[in-house]
């Protein structure tokens, strides 16, 4: 069975006027405008693969905020292919130039109607006509679930105390380099330790202290647990409005979480594996996406 090809891109946008500019790109190999993407790099995180390639391609340093639909389609070599796209708004600065003429050789930034004309592909143009419809968005928040930590019964200590392990650590390093590229100010933790370990790394990376909150943590008792999520979503609310913040949480508060946050009833919908997080993007105070990273 042939490997499905992984690529990665984004839907580059900036504030214009009264509106928003989208970026485009020409590539003189395919003589065609498509949105910035390209391949994973070997096991590179698809997200960090976006950012690269927007970066590569037009120069500019993105900020991503919310997962798109991802595409799907079969190239001409019979070989299937899948990009995972996601919204990127131009971060400060000035933009430098595509790394490599011979791949990208013009930039463009076009209102979405122009985009939508100018680009080659149905599917680029889609993703388009769809993030041109997306509320503004005002804050990101990520949210990450403890990294693996073996088997509570085989820890002799407190619950609290115990680390992660081998697995962990790889995954606590995985899932940082993806939040990194939200460039968090805040780092705040559930109580116990292996929450603390799986944000060390995202630590490092962004120089930023870890703060403790117990507000995130799993209670010692299962009926405890509503009023533990209750508690969880309020702070989140009080975090959101702030700079913006990663928090690591456990498994039987994140679903309970999201499900309040996203209207939806049902925490089993949210269920979050160790090691993996959200994004959550919110537009006012109201949320306005979930994107798994």
């Amino acid at each position: 069975m042939t490997a499905t090809v992984r690529a990665a891109g984004g839907v580059l946008w900036r504030p214009a006027g009264d509106g928003i500019e989208i970026c485009v790109v020409h590539r003189p190999y395919r003589s065609d405008w498509s949105l910035p993407k390209g391949k994973l790099d070997g096991s590179e995180h698809s997200l960090a693969a976006a950012v690269r390639e927007v970066l590569e391609e037009t120069g500019v340093r993105a900020e991503p905020q919310m997962r798109l639909p991802e595409i799907a389609y079969t190239m001409p070599d019979g070989v299937p292919k899948t990009v995972d796209f996601w919204l990127m708004r131009a971060g400060d600065g000035p933009a430098g130039q595509p790394q490599d003429p011979a791949e990208v050789d013009e930039v463009a930034w076009l209102s979405p109607a122009e985009a939508t004309a100018r680009l080659t592909y149905p599917d680029d143009r889609r993703l388009v006509e769809h993030a041109a419809t997306l509320p503004t968005v005002t804050r990101v928040t990520v949210l990450i679930r403890h990294a693996h930590a073996g088997k509570r019964k085989d820890f002799d200590g407190p619950d609290a105390l115990r680390p992660i392990d081998d697995r962990g650590r790889a995954q606590a390093e995985t899932v940082s380099v993806a939040a990194a590229l939200f460039a968090p100010r805040r780092l705040v933790s559930a109580t116990p330790l292996r929450c603390r370990q799986t944000l060390e790394p995202l630590a490092r990376m962004v120089g930023r202290p870890i703060v403790m909150d117990a507000a995130f943590a799993e209670p010692a008792e299962a009926d405890e647990i509503p009023a533990r999520v209750k508690a969880a979503v309020a702070r989140l609310a009080e975090l959101r409005d702030g700079e913006r913040v990663a928090i690591c949480s456990q498994g039987k508060v994140i679903p309970g979480l999201l499900a309040s946050l996203d209207g939806d009833g049902d925490p089993a919908d949210y269920k979050t594996p160790k090691g993996s997080g959200w994004v959550l993007t919110w537009s006012g105070g109201r949320l306005a996406g979930l994107s798994r990273i």
